[in-house]
């Protein structure tokens, strides 16, 4: 008689302990849960990736800075011994837009070229 009461409890605790487990994952699987798991990993990712890019830029400059004390090229900015910087001549003069990039004696036809 005890042996059929432990069973019986033992399979009703085992039912027990299934359906709740299989009631949680159906949960888990429902749609507004999976959007909130994608979300939450979405979010996670977007701060993994945050904190590479402020390590690859740390590491970045770190480097710079190794690489322009071994260079010697760590001088101030105000040095009067050093000339002041100097941009190419095509950034000090912008390219004016409403004339075509070839010149005016060439006519450009697309199908030219085939």
């Amino acid at each position: 008689m005890f042996r059929r009461a432990f069973w019986f409890t033992a399979g009703a605790a085992a039912g027990v302990w299934a359906t709740t487990k299989v009631n949680r994952k159906l949960k888990q699987l429902t749609p507004e849960s999976l959007a909130a798991q994608a979300a939450d990993k979405a979010v996670e990712t977007g701060h993994r990736l945050k904190e590479f890019a402020l390590d690859v830029r740390a590491g970045m400059l770190q480097r710079e800075a190794e690489l322009g004390e071994a260079l010697g090229l760590e001088a101030p900015v105000d040095d009067p011994a050093l000339p002041a910087p100097r941009r190419a001549a095509a950034l000090d003069t912008p390219r004016d837009r409403t004339r075509p990039p070839y010149p005016d004696n060439h006519s450009y036809n697309r199908n030219e070229d085939h």
